[in-house]
């Protein structure tokens, strides 16, 4: 780590060397799977007889297994996206090695962000339309193939398909798809639906902490479904959070990689992003004095004010240093009980997405605790891409948030009065 807790003001995860993709696997059927869309779908490489007879029967199996009286509200929903988010990690964890050997990080040229940002975006939409084939599908996106499809990114798509293919060759399910540039285009392209109050809408951020990610640091594939309006489930996958507490200095830090998941009434879970690991429950801390508390906040200055952030710990007489990590990691460790709190503002014209914080938002509410805008207001993830609040987001548990809306709206006003002056 480059900074351990209790030994500076402000604690940082990383940075840590990203794993390379494991090698392919033994590409077999796997009985007691959901179907697969991609057996009957153009897009993708044609297969042979023999192929599709294993499929169809891998079908007929996974129809005996997964009776509908079997399978609860969103847990298919949820494998899925489980399934697509580890798979995405796969991919960014791959581009992240790159990125530090090369150490682009000092370069103009952040082309690698763009091809792993495309390359997630397109692994996600594909696992999730192949999975849930049997429902509508609509997915709410930070990317589009817009400049993909220009002459000069001729060299970038090639590559980001190299890599979606190398990372499904990677995966027993899927190894037998090979995607075509028109078909990764095509799958980066599902992400612009405007989501709403109607229906159901995924909801993604296929690298969320951009500059963390470039650093070497933490970043999220953050993955959420909104069913009316409310976010039913949601997937954080952390490729460089430590499975074990941060505030725990003594621990393996080999031990990387997280995967937080939630469904709605359900409660919240945190397993390993290792294929097969068992998952484990989590709860947010429950402490109710704020000096004992800490705090996390957004790692760039440029994402959060400080300033703001700085002033209602000192008001809730918080002694700990803040914790800053990027993206919605910094959700994940809150809900696992790592920290108390999360104090997000946002400089002021900036809005909010709602896919930098659905999934967040239902792994900690899951685990017990609250988030709202600056006013106590809960978020409203139904008015399309984005998010309507009051000032800024905060989330903790239940018994400091009373003092904590408290000690924000103060700050915020004694912040308005010195700004007219």
């Amino acid at each position: 780590m480059a900074a351990r807790l209790g030994l500076s003001t402000v604690f940082s995860l990383g940075p840590r060397k990203a794993l390379p993709l494991p090698g392919r696997l033994p590409c077999l059927p796997a009985p007691g799977y959901p179907i697969h869309r991609h057996f009957f779908t153009s897009l993708y490489s044609p297969i042979s007889p023999l192929q599709l007879a294993r499929n169809l029967s891998q079908v007929t199996m996974s129809a005996s297994i997964y009776g509908t009286s079997q399978i609860s509200s969103y847990e298919e929903e949820l494998a899925a996206a489980k399934k697509a988010a580890s798979l995405a990690a796969r991919l960014c964890q791959l581009v992240q090695a790159e990125i530090l050997q090369s150490d682009v990080q000092s370069k103009a040229d952040k082309s690698p962000v763009t091809v792993a940002d495309y390359g997630s975006q397109a692994i996600v939409s594909l696992v999730l339309d192949m999975e849930l084939s049997s429902a509508p599908f609509s997915l709410v996106a930070e990317e589009d193939s817009e400049d993909l499809r220009k002459d000069s990114s001729k060299e970038i798509l090639t590559r980001i398909t190299d890599l979606v293919n190398s990372t499904l060759s990677s995966d027993p399910l899927f190894c037998n798809i090979t995607m075509s540039e028109e078909g990764v285009l095509s799958a980066i392209d599902k992400g612009k639906s405007e989501g709403g109050s109607s229906g159901r809408h995924w909801v993604l951020d296929p690298i969320d902490g951009t500059k963390g990610f470039v650093r070497g640091d933490q970043y999220a594939i953050a993955l959420a479904l909104l069913d009316q309006g409310k976010v039913v489930l949601g997937v954080l996958g952390c490729p460089n959070l430590p499975l074990a507490s941060i505030q725990n200095t003594n621990q393996n830090v080999e031990q990387i990689g997280c995967l937080f998941s939630a469904i709605v009434g359900k409660g919240a879970l945190v397993q390993s992003l290792d294929e097969g690991s068992s998952p484990t429950k989590i709860q947010v801390t429950t402490i109710d004095n704020p000096v004992d508390a800490s705090f996390f906040e957004s790692y760039e200055a440029a994402h959060s004010m400080h300033d703001l952030t700085s002033n209602i710990a000192k008001k809730l007489g918080v002694k700990a240093p803040p914790v800053r990590i990027d993206s919605q990691a910094k959700y994940g460790a809150l809900a696992r009980g790592d920290g108390a709190i999360y104090l997000r503002f946002p400089h002021k014209g900036y809005r909010e997405k709602i896919w930098d914080h659905a999934a967040g938002y239902i792994v900690v509410t899951e685990a017990g605790g609250v988030v709202t805008d600056a006013a106590g207001n809960d978020l409203d993830f139904s008015k399309g891409r984005y998010l309507d609040l009051d000032t800024g987001i905060i989330a903790t548990n239940t018994n400091l948030m009373p003092s904590l809306l408290v000690a924000v709206q103060e700050s915020i006003k004694e912040q308005q009065s010195a700004s007219l002056l």
